[in-house]
């Protein structure tokens, strides 16, 4: 049962808390009517990207094999069979789209081109430079609109570059984090880590940080409250910089759950985001 739910990867259900934020930063998370409201859609999306960790665990399971951590994910290591994968997935999507069905039907075409990206990806657009970085944005953008459809809050112009661009820093960091741990049998592993020259991946990185700071600035200056988190957002970029520069990894997750500094971080930035608008 174990090597099962670990194939859904729960833990990165983490990411799909992004269709809380409109509410959250919209002043109504306090609201009755939140959680009946947001259950249905964060299942849905829950389950559409378990959906598509299955998937890319299937295509991607002879080259897992060749790398030191992905090689003990369940269906490379050969814990759960192909066929088994391939239906957990099928019962997974059948639940999403169901489940989607039932909120609404913009939120059901915003799952729907969440898991068409999501399918593309896997099968060819990851291993395109570039594409690969923006293909990983649009599954954050997507919730972002996702939980403003469901909860009825306006995204800001301002709220979307950040989430974008947030989204391509954490995936530029990922990616750079994988070239480094793999050294030669990076191209292996990851076809566009090979096309990426040298110090672009860090370059980029760097960028889009500097990007974010920027646009999260503009986002929160228009509230006098808010304007104190900037500087925790500037830690944490850093942090995470630092954490990827180290060689320990870039995995967004896995950063904030295991590094002290950024969980830290980020709890306080809640809290304070939390503070200014509710308090």
């Amino acid at each position: 049962m174990i090597p099962y739910l670990k194939m859904l990867r729960p833990v990165q259900w983490l990411k799909n808390l992004m269709l809380f934020f409109p509410p959250f930063l919209g002043g109504q998370l306090l609201e009755p009517d939140l959680l009946p409201r947001g259950s249905v859609p964060f299942a849905a999306f829950c389950l559409a990207s378990s959906c598509t960790y299955v998937v890319n665990d299937l295509l991607d399971r002879h080259s897992d094999m060749l790398h030191p951590r992905k090689k003990r994910r369940p269906v490379a290591s050969g814990a759960v069979s192909p066929a088994a994968a391939g239906l957990g997935a099928l019962l997974c999507l059948g639940l999403s789209l169901a489940l989607a069905w039932r909120v609404s039907p913009v939120f059901l075409a915003l799952l729907v081109a969440y898991l068409v990206i999501s399918t593309c990806y896997s099968l060819k657009l990851k291993e395109l430079p570039l594409v690969d970085l923006f293909c990983i944005a649009s599954g954050f953008l997507l919730r972002l609109q996702a939980g403003g459809e469901v909860f009825q809050v306006a995204i800001s112009e301002w709220l979307f570059l950040s989430v974008f661009l947030l989204a391509i820093f954490l995936a530029t960091g990922k990616r750079l984090g994988e070239k480094s741990r793999l050294g030669a049998d990076a191209g292996g592993h990851r076809k566009s880590l090979l096309s990426y020259p040298e110090g672009f991946l860090q370059g980029a990185m760097y960028m889009t940080g500097g990007a974010v700071l920027v646009t999260y600035t503009q986002y929160v200056i228009a509230r006098s409250a808010l304007v104190y988190t900037v500087p925790l957002c500037c830690f944490g970029l850093m942090r995470f910089i630092m954490r990827v520069q180290a060689g320990q990894g870039g995995d967004p997750t896995e950063s904030l759950l295991k590094d002290g500094p950024l969980f830290i971080v980020g709890f306080l930035w809640a809290a304070m985001i939390g503070w200014g608008l509710y308090a």
